[in-house]
């Protein structure tokens, strides 16, 4: 049984290269509602998230609302385990996979066949999985003689589609997204919403951060509101996104 489990998680981003001391920063921790402000130390602090109290269980899609820089990716990142709590605790019980950057790990300089197996090894797909998926992913990614091209001769939505592919390898039960993804012309976007719709039915929990009011209420069980690090509410997405976007 997947879970996630937050309680009273707190999140604090140092900024090390800012001047501290001045009245500038006086005035932007007032604007901020206090969410900047100062270490002991004299750094400027970031307080991205406060006091989060969160509990998703097995079969859930969660949505995540809320104005930019609310948390939301921030929240996410906790979630991955890239991020560590300040203080509070978040405990997930199951294997987390990630879409928030599906682009990260691709290399410019190398192939399209060789970006495959360095994203899955950063995804840590095994060899073997990736050996065997090789031609699908290919297939998928529409490139043609392309795939043995270096990525730095593709176009952005080449680049695109191939991080896509080989990202949408993952099998996990905590799936995480930032937002739905768009990637090419129409026709290639009716497959990767099938096959987003597939890793999303394969999995036990979504978290998904969107300001789409239409995706909330499609794909999400429950919403969660975030304002200013913060849950300002949750509930039944009619209800949530009624009260946000109304």
């Amino acid at each position: 049984m997947s879970f996630i489990s937050l309680k009273n998680v707190t999140v604090d981003i140092p900024i090390y290269n800012s001047q501290s001391r001045s009245l500038k920063k006086t005035f932007m921790g007032l604007a901020s509602g206090g969410r900047i402000g100062l270490s002991e130390k004299g750094f400027s602090i970031v307080r991205s998230l406060s006091n989060i109290n969160l509990e998703i269980g097995d079969g859930e899609r969660v949505g995540l609302l809320g104005p930019n820089g609310a948390g939301k990716s921030t929240l996410l990142r906790v979630l991955g385990g890239a991020y560590i709590p300040t203080s509070g605790e978040a405990v997930i019980g199951g294997k987390v996979g990630s879409l928030i950057d599906v682009s990260l790990g691709i290399d410019s300089e190398s192939t399209g066949i060789e970006n495959i197996y360095l994203r899955a090894a950063l995804l840590q797909i095994p060899t073997r999985i990736v050996d065997q998926q090789l031609d699908s992913i290919i297939d998928f990614t529409e490139l043609g003689e392309f795939i043995n091209m270096p990525v730095r001769t593709y176009s952005s939505g080449m680049h695109m589609r191939l991080a896509f592919a080989v990202s949408t390898m993952i099998r996990p039960e905590i799936l995480l997204m930032d937002e739905w993804l768009s990637v090419g012309d129409q026709n290639f976007q009716k497959k990767a919403e099938q096959r987003l719709n597939d890793l999303i039915k394969s999995s036990s929990i979504l978290v998904i951060a969107s300001h789409s009011r239409q995706l909330i209420e499609k794909c999400c069980t429950r919403v969660v509101w975030l304002e200013n690090g913060k849950i300002k509410a949750e509930g039944i997405p009619q209800k949530i996104c009624s009260e946000y976007f109304g």
